[in-house]
């Protein structure tokens, strides 16, 4: 064999390595192979409209929340991971619709705030259930909002379950490049009312962020969509100077038409936000969190658990009182 040809192959058996190295990314575009979001016909607001038509904010509720495309949630309660997210995905598949889908049940989730405290019962379980969530969506088109409070909720946490949740959330990225290459994945930030830009980046990146498509803000929180769009050009800022590199972000807008009053375990005289669509500021404005169900046991929604769907509260919200 060549000198010249041995260079060759010793180059071409090189290229694996060479892209292996390289963090992978989605070349699909899940939003320009769908029409539109995917309004769930299940969700908690559509249900208790369907069981009480007769009741008087049935019809405002049914128009202005339940028809509106919003995320649905996934966790324990979601039975066999795999076929729960394949279902949901594959029913907004044969409409021809994008679902967002949030994986919400990571190991010690909401271990500082308490009131949604749960998840898996270890990290290797949530290795399990997030490679079957992936699994589970496979090819179908996506969004998936990937644990919402798991970078902010670091307060009371030592630096060893600190690494250990970044592992998770990094193993998670994996999971959904290699099964699921349709889906964009955005990790979550918070909102700007939680750590410094500076701070959030650098959490995001050690979690893995070159790996995912972007990031999320204000999930089931009330801050106006002005002030999330700011810190996430801060945060973007941050990543660029520290690390080489930006990326996209989304908004929930399901409740912050009215914005922030200070509180965040539901706070009274809220409005709903525009309605998800593509741009606005974002990559995405998107209905995360459902108006109307629950923080947890406080505020308007004194003696409810969190998720639960108070329709007094969400008739209110319409019209942000």
């Amino acid at each position: 064999m060549s000198r010249k040809l041995r260079t060759l192959m010793a180059a071409l058996c090189a290229l694996p390595l060479a892209f292996a190295a390289a963090p992978p990314a989605h070349a699909a575009d899940p939003t320009t192979m769908t029409n539109g979001f995917y309004a769930d016909p299940d969700s908690s607001a559509s249900r208790w409209a369907a069981a009480n038509p007769g009741d008087g904010r049935a019809a405002a509720i049914n128009a202005s929340i339940a028809n509106t495309p919003m995320a649905r949630w996934f966790g324990s309660w979601s039975g066999a991971i795999g076929t729960a997210a394949g279902a949901y995905a594959g029913a907004a598949d044969g409409r021809d619709k994008l679902p967002v889908l949030v994986a919400y049940n990571i190991y010690n989730r909401d271990y500082c705030g308490g009131h949604s405290a749960g998840g898996a019962a270890s990290p290797s379980a949530y290795a399990d259930w997030i490679a079957r969530f992936a699994g589970g969506i496979a090819a179908r088109p996506a969004v998936v909002i990937l644990e919402p409070d798991s970078l902010g909720d670091y307060g009371c946490m030592n630096p060893a379950q600190i690494d250990e949740r970044e592992a998770m959330l990094t193993n998670a990225l994996v999971q959904f490049n290699r099964q699921a290459p349709n889906t964009w994945v955005y990790m979550d930030a918070g909102n700007p009312r939680w750590a410094d830009a500076a701070t959030m980046a650098r959490r995001l990146h050690e979690a893995g962020l070159r790996q995912a498509h972007g990031f999320s803000l204000n999930v089931s929180n009330y801050i106006t969509t002005a002030e999330n769009t700011a810190y996430g050009n801060a945060v973007n800022n941050e990543l660029a100077a520290r690390y080489g590199y930006t990326k996209p972000f989304v908004v929930d807008t399901s409740r912050n038409g009215n914005g922030s009053n200070g509180e965040w375990c539901n706070p009274s005289g809220r409005r709903i936000g525009t309605p998800t669509r593509t741009g606005g500021g974002a990559e995405m404005l998107l209905w995360i969190k459902t108006p109307g169900e629950s923080d947890g046991n406080c505020g308007v929604g004194s003696g409810s658990t969190a998720g639960q769907f108070l329709p007094e509260v969400a008739y209110k919200m319409i019209y942000g009182y």
